[in-house]
């Protein structure tokens, strides 16, 4: 058995000399030939130094220190050729790291050897092959790395390199595994180790021969998980380590302590895993220390178009362009703010308590942000430390502690929004590369809006173009119906006397009229008369008018002060409270009734709508509530908001809304006093119920 080892270290030591020879000489379409060589090299050199002294010889463990270091020379070589995301210094770390274990183990056999004393050498040996077996494990993981970070067009040529890198480490593991449970280096693994290493240099020479690109891509993610991979391999080494030193100098209750180190250490590493703060600031040291940005760009647009395109569990696009933004900063949350009414209205949000925002819009801010375009760091202004955006940001913000970041997002000219972004885990202050980061994202994120908001234009004029076409066919059942009305009268003129042509008359009037009250029924949410003139009118009296329409229908109570005289047209203000008081009625429950109350302070006549029923989001009063064809009734039209407005609008009056979800909503109509001097006093308040 010895001189079967001898015979294949000694073969393997010419074939991997023959093979450093030629990847020296040989053009290797861009591999590092030079590199590759040396740990050939160094290979046949250890293989000889096994034939020639033995494993048991210092020489021999140097000569193995030598060919591991310059393997990991080799693959550190290897990753850094073609890394696009920068990651040598962070692989060179890890690289170091390693090669300082393995020369830390060859500095425990030179002790072992300079004090061969039982005491000192059989826990320094266990320690050094402890080190080896850890230096194996991290250089099978940093192989996994660079198969990982092949690219998808790289030949098989690199791969079979690759593999035979992770079959000399997978040796090298298993004989220091067997040689550590054993407690003693037996022959039987050392002479499969030779023949593993004969296998060895048949894959790499057959992988010299063949030609092909050689391409390595690492990332990030590799990167990270490798440090993860190598941190848990030296705690493992540690754990050891720390096991053995117990057993040492334990005495009698080395077991009970072994036992409770271990539960202690691991209950202690599994408690900093789980802290959330503590993984951020690891990624945040680890991507400033260790790499040139920040941000591994590639990585966070794939995730962030990803988002964007991709609904999840349903969210709205308002929603996931939020979570798209939030997610870049590592933000738990954040609040969209869109334009309304010349001013910023509170959106849609992600993982944020709408109750504590506001409800009103602010204008200084849309106006700052649409003109700058700048992104506000809240916490500067909170140090005084920004002058140029303090005036524009309201203070309701200031005063959210949670509140870090406002995000604009311009279109063209224009300003689609805003992001208010809620602070991170790992509070920071905002550095070049969040904003200049925040900015692409901030306009991708507005044009994304402005698709949507033009696409829900482009669907409402389709939907008018529909309704015209429908409306046109029934101008044209219309006429027929004139028509056939037209020639009974003009027959009526000759056989008025006759009684059959009367009975056949009065049946076509029948028929004419039940056509006519069927197209009336399909046009009454669309259909009004010709407006009058605006002039005086009595509130009071058309309220108590619109509301004894209702009385078989609903509950309806009337309140409020009677000499309330508006500036109206009465026709339309009825249709208006109708279309109103309609939508409040079919929103409250059965036996709640519905209010309408008049309020006059001698310039402005203010009616009431108020109804205890289902409330409204304000996404949907700001978005949908007057939108035609937009309606939350099924099978509703959506028309009634939308045409109370134009009405009110007509009058030069306005209507407000105040809504909350399960509490109710109030609809206030806002007309012009018509006589202002004559309400110096408010009169009797007056109030039934219909």
């Amino acid at each position: 058995m010895a001189a079967l080892l001898l015979w294949l270290h000694a073969l393997a030591a010419l074939l991997f000399g023959a093979l450093a020879l030629w990847a020296w000489r040989a053009d290797l379409a861009g591999l590092p030939r030079r590199p590759l060589a040396i740990a050939l090299a160094a290979t046949a050199l250890w293989a000889l130094a096994v034939a020639g002294i033995g494993t048991a010889d210092v020489a021999s463990w140097f000569a193995e220190t030598l060919r591991n270091l310059a393997w990991l020379g080799f693959m550190l070589v290897l990753h850094r050729r073609d890394a696009q995301s920068r990651p040598p210094i962070a692989l060179g770390t890890v690289y170091g790291v390693v090669a300082l274990v393995q020369v830390a183990a060859l500095i425990l056999t030179l002790i072992v050897y300079t004090n061969p004393e039982p005491e000192l050498a059989v826990p320094v040996a266990n320690a050094a092959l402890l080190m080896r077996m850890l230096v194996a494990v991290a250089a099978l993981v940093l192989v996994q790395a660079l198969w990982s970070a092949l690219s998808p067009g790289a030949g098989g040529a690199l791969r079979t390199l690759v593999v035979a890198l992770a079959a000399i480490w997978c040796t090298e593991f298993a004989l220091y595994t067997v040689a550590y449970v054993a407690a003693e280096w037996r022959i039987e693994p050392l002479v499969l180790r030779g023949l593993a290493y004969l296998a060895v240099a048949l894959a790499i020479g057959t992988a010299l021969q063949r030609k092909g690109e050689w391409k390595i891509e690492v990332s990030r993610a590799v990167t990270y998980q490798s440090l993860s991979l190598v941190a848990i391999g030296a705690y493992f080494a540690l754990l050891a380590l720390a096991t053995s030193a117990i057993a040492t100098i334990g005495g009698a209750n080395a077991r009970v302590l072994q036992t409770a180190f271990v539960l202690g250490s691991t209950a202690a590493i599994l408690t900093l895993v789980a802290n959330s703060w503590l993984r951020a600031w690891l990624k945040v040291k680890l991507a400033k220390h260790l790499f040139r940005h920040r941000y591994d760009y590639r990585t966070e647009w794939m995730r962030f178009t990803e988002t964007l395109g991709n609904p999840q569990g349903g969210a709205a696009l308002d929603e996931r362009i939020v979570k798209a933004i939030a997610d870049l900063t590592e933000s738990p949350a954040g609040v969209l703010l869109v334009p309304d009414a010349g001013g910023l209205g509170v959106g849609a949000s992600w993982n944020w308590d709408r109750a504590t925002l506001p409800i009103a819009g602010d204008t200084a801010l849309a106006e700052h942000l649409r003109l700058t375009g700048r992104i506000v760091e809240l916490d500067a202004i909170r140090r005084n430390e920004d002058h140029l955006d303090a005036a524009a940001v309201p203070q309701w913000m200031l005063d959210l502690p949670e509140a870090w970041a406002i995000v604009p997002l311009p279109h063209l000219t224009e300003l689609a929004g805003a992001i208010l972004l809620a602070r991170p885990t790992l509070d920071r202050a905002l550095d070049w590369e969040d904003f200049d980061l925040l900015k692409v994202a901030g306009r991708q994120v507005a044009s994304y809006l402005a698709e949507a908001r033009a696409q829900d234009a482009l669907a409402e004029a389709q939907r008018f173009d529909e309704f015209n076409r429908r409306f046109a066919f029934i101008l044209h059942d219309i006429k027929n119906l004139v028509s056939q009305l037209t020639l009974t009268a003009r027959n009526a003129e000759r056989h008025a006397d006759n009684p059959e042509f009367r009975a056949d008359m009065i049946a076509t009037l029948q028929s004419s009229a039940e056509r006519m009250n069927g197209l009336l029924a399909r046009l009454s949410q669309h259909h009004r008369s010709r407006p009058e003139a605006p002039h005086a009118i009595e509130v009071v009296t058309l309220v108590e008018r619109v509301a004894a329409h209702r009385k078989g229908q609903h509950p309806v109570v009337t309140a409020g002060v009677r000499n309330a005289i508006a500036h109206a047209d009465p026709a339309s203000l009825e249709q208006l409270l109708a279309h109103l008081l309609q939508n409040a009625i079919d929103a409250s429950p059965a036996n709640e009734p519905v209010t309408l109350s008049v309020s006059a302070d001698g310039e402005r006549v203010a009616i009431d709508v108020v109804d205890q029923g289902c409330g409204m989001s304000p996404a949907f009063i700001r978005d949908k509530l007057f939108k035609p064809f937009v309606s939350s009734k099924e099978g509703g039209f959506g028309i009634g908001a939308f045409e109370a407005r134009q009405l009110a609008h007509a009058m030069e009056g306005r209507i407000e809304v105040t809504s909350r979800e399960g509490r109710g909503t109030r609809f206030r109509v806002i007309l012009k006093a018509a006589h202002p001097a004559d309400l110096g006093t408010r009169g009797d308040n007056w109030g039934r119920a219909a």
